[in-house]
């Protein structure tokens, strides 16, 4: 176990800086000549790489819950009679369509 966790933390750092330096070159290879963007340094790659995780690589532990929560729905439709599925279908619809602000307006009736 000594000799683990100095290993662990080196791993980490090493990760880190490879990640960073990644980014950095790929960024600076890319962006500037492409867009006509500012080139960047190893700490705001190392930012930007931070915050991406944050916006769209999530912590690692969601993923059960997500593929939990597939296989629940999935059973639940199993268990529906077309009816009750069509059911769900139309008020799933209007409800994504009140939300978001698409199909009939307020003032449209369906006949229509």
């Amino acid at each position: 176990m000594i000799f683990i966790a100095p290993l662990a933390i080196l791993g980490i750092l090493l990760f880190t800086f490879i990640g960073g330096e990644l980014v950095v070159h790929l960024w600076n290879w890319l962006l500037p000549p492409l867009f006509g963007w500012r080139q960047i340094n190893f700490w705001q790659a190392l930012g930007l790489l931070v915050l991406c995780r944050i916006l769209f690589g999530g912590h690692g532990w969601h993923r059960s819950g997500r593929s939990n929560y597939r296989r629940r729905m999935a059973e639940r439709c199993q268990n529906m009679t077309p009816e009750e599925r069509q059911k769900f279908r139309d008020r799933f619809r209007q409800r994504m369509g009140e939300r978001w602000g698409f199909g009939p307006s307020t003032g449209e009736s369906k006949e229509q």
